[in-house]
């Protein structure tokens, strides 16, 4: 290590120059990393929404309907006018309206009545449209000149559009929102000018490369691109600062500055990998999950934890080095008063606090696995024009979405037959298939293709359901069972299902079957971290039980306040709020251990309060300003929920640290030496 670090800071110059052209490279790379927006394809293959999605692209040239038109005032006549002009937009597949499922020769009062109130209803039509994958966002734009902005457009398509166009613009905006809030924590903490500038540096330089080397993924998911760089930014500038407050320290020891920077080096070097570990195993434990979007997400954030150790630790003391100068130049007396009745309070309140976090445990335990959740992707801003558009389409047609089948092909009276038996289902207004759009007496042979091909590819039928349901809730879960299980009846396991709720159905089965898994790699993860780390069997429980303990509390504030809580946001939110805040443990816990070796444990406790509160206030307000960033910025429910939960779980994790972890300490002092090696704890008269 030592030859590395004299080679580095020899080459320092040729070393910042290297980093500053990848940075720019990778920047250069960004506008061409391709985002994904739709979260069907973080699926397993095996969901059945996904093998119905893959075979009905790989066979039906059409598309089912992922977006509906409401249209005032307008007569049939007119209506179909708007539906020829939506379909000659770019991107638009397929059109349905009324004239699709009965014949509009018959005057309207001689049809179904609930037939036809699903498409037209005093005066006002709804319009199905299907829009390619791709070219949401240029289709929604000339479909709404085309209706204008007294009526109404929404759907899946409506939504992603909508996430193209915020997801890139947002996440800036979350970094612009953060770095200011950044350097006044950094200012106010700091004791020269120049020192926020080192930080954002390197760590900026970190995630430009992080999020440009993304372009040797085909995609990453809209979620990964939106918080990733702002999470990465939070958790690592702790890095930064580790490493130039060594330095700072050494400068007052040695004879020079680049012996100075050596040994801050070598010394940061333990504290810096340590904390990277914790974080990067946290994220790490995201990519167990059978929902890809865990896999998506982690190996993004755990190749941002290893791009900014690396700038930290090699970059970042070149860069120190070339700026000295400055850096000296911009010296200012601290603005933080000291910390020094902290402690004092702390250890005088140990059994309280040790009591009242106890007495909250259980429940908080149980508070928090009794959650209401979402576990789709959507829930946007009441604001946005795609929610308020949501729902005067519902207040006017009610709550709907569609379902599709795909069966063997072949038997068109048994397809007549499963629609019958379907259409008795309480949910299901209507069925649009060959059987009963054509019906059984003309052979498909005899019809033109662009009829028959919207029905029948070359090995399924299919046949597309409207239920009076919302995409997401518990009678659409119903539904999906209900169709799922008589379709079987006819047609065993070959038949299979997809659309907006099967999709998220899918998706519910998925995550909740991931979410013991990875909290229980986490844990165990950061646990063997920590068993290393201090050579201790009852430290490591002691520091996760005060994270975990300030995560159920966190959650459990959803479930006494009746809030649902967006099931992936949960998922992410609990990997990283251990993987993160554990570090304030674990600087507490190190230095605990080494005061106590001269001290009695509450003299312990209240010098390392002391000494170190402040740092551990300043890492807390950094991750806790993120949160609140992304959910103040974030228009979509999902990423504000989140900012809101990580925010919120901080600043509990912090409170933990601060005034339960001492406690434990003090009281089970005598436990901790004992399953602790080479402990050497003070034996003098307690004061």
């Amino acid at each position: 290590m030592n030859r590395l670090i004299d080679k580095l800071l020899k080459k320092k110059k040729t070393v910042v120059i290297v980093f500053v052209i990848a940075a720019v490279l990778a920047t250069i790379c960004i506008p061409f990393v391709s985002v994904n927006y739709n979260m069907v394809d973080y699926l397993p293959d095996d969901a059945v929404s996904t093998k119905a999605l893959s075979n009905m692209e790989a066979e039906f040239v059409q598309t089912v309907p992922n977006a509906k038109a409401m249209i005032k005032n307008v007569s049939v006549n007119e209506a179909l006018e708007y539906k020829q002009k939506i379909a000659a937009v770019d991107g638009v597949e397929l059109v349905m309206w009324l004239d699709d499922v009965c014949d509009l020769k018959t005057p309207l009062q001689f049809l179904d009545k609930n037939l036809v109130s699903g498409y037209y209803l005093d005066n006002t039509a709804l319009i199905q449209i299907a829009v390619e994958g791709g070219k949401e966002v240029e289709a929604v734009h000339e479909i709404l000149d085309i209706i204008g902005d007294e009526n109404s457009l929404s759907g899946d398509a409506v939504d992603s559009a909508q996430s193209q166009e915020m997801s890139v613009a947002e996440s800036v905006k979350s970094i612009a929102c953060l770095v200011p809030v950044l350097i006044l924590i950094l200012v106010l903490s700091t004791t020269h000018w120049f020192e926020p500038v080192l930080y954002l540096t390197a760590i900026g330089l970190s995630v430009l490369i992080n999020m440009g080397t993304n372009i040797i993924f085909d995609d990453v998911s809209y979620i990964t691109y939106s918080i990733s760089p702002i999470l990465q930014m939070a958790v690592s500038l702790d890095y930064a600062i580790f490493l130039l407050h060594r330095f700072e320290s050494f400068r007052e020891t040695e004879k020079d500055n680049e012996t100075a920077m050596k040994k801050a080096m070598k010394v940061a070097f333990k504290s810096i990998i340590a904390s990277a570990s914790t974080t990067a195993f946290g994220f790490l434990a995201l990519t167990f999950m059978n929902f890809k979007i865990g896999f998506d997400l982690g190996i993004n954030l755990v190749k941002g934890i290893v791009i900014s150790f690396i700038c930290v630790v090699v970059f970042m003391p070149c860069l120190t080095l070339c700026t000295l100068k400055v850096l000296d130049k911009t010296q200012h007396r601290s603005f933080v008063p000291k910390f020094k009745h902290i402690g004092n309070i702390v250890r005088k309140v140990n059994i309280p606090t040790l009591v009242l976090v106890f007495l909250l445990i259980v429940p908080s335990f149980v508070a928090q696995n009794s959650n209401d959740f979402i576990y789709g992707t959507s829930g946007w801003s009441t604001e946005s024009r795609s929610a308020t558009d949501t729902q005067k389409i519902n207040d006017k047609f009610g709550e709907s979405t569609n379902l599709v089948l795909l069966v063997p092909k072949g038997d068109v009276a048994k397809e007549k037959e499963l629609c019958a038996k379907l259409s008795q289902n309480k949910y299901v207004t209507s069925i649009m298939a060959y059987a009963t759009t054509v019906g059984n007496v003309i052979p498909p042979g005899y019809l033109d293709s662009s009829i028959t091909s919207q029905f029948y590819s070359e090995h399924y039928a299919r046949i597309i359901l409207y239920v009076a349901t919302p995409a997401e809730s518990a009678s659409a879960f119903e539904c999906v069972e209900q169709v799922r299980t008589v379709a079987r009846d006819y047609y065993g396991d070959e038949v299979l299902t997809c659309g907006q709720s099967a999709n998220t159905y899918d998706i519910k089965d998925v995550v909740t079957s991931d979410s013991t898994r990875i909290n229980i790699i986490n844990i165990l993860a950061i646990g063997l971290i920590l068993l290393l780390t201090f050579k201790s069997l009852s430290l490591p429980v002691m520091l996760i039980l005060t994270i975990e303990t300030s995560i159920w509390i966190n959650l459990a504030i959803p479930y006494f306040t009746g809030t649902t809580l967006g099931y992936i946001g949960y998922l992410v939110m609990t990997t990283v709020q251990l993987g993160a805040t554990v570090d304030y443990a674990i600087l507490f816990t190190d230095n605990y251990l080494s005061n106590r070796k001269t001290m009695p444990a509450k003299d312990a406790v209240s010098l390392t309060l002391n000494n170190h509160i402040f740092s551990i206030l300043v890492s807390a307000s950094i991750l806790i300003s993120a949160g609140l960033c992304l959910s103040l910025i974030s228009s979509n429910g999902v990423i504000t929920q989140l900012g809101n939960l990580l925010a919120r779980g901080t600043s509990f994790s912090l409170l933990l640290v601060v005034f339960f972890l001492p406690a434990m300490l003090i009281i089970f002092d005598k436990i901790v030496e004992k399953t602790t090696a080479k402990t050497d704890f003070y034996k003098g008269e307690k004061q």
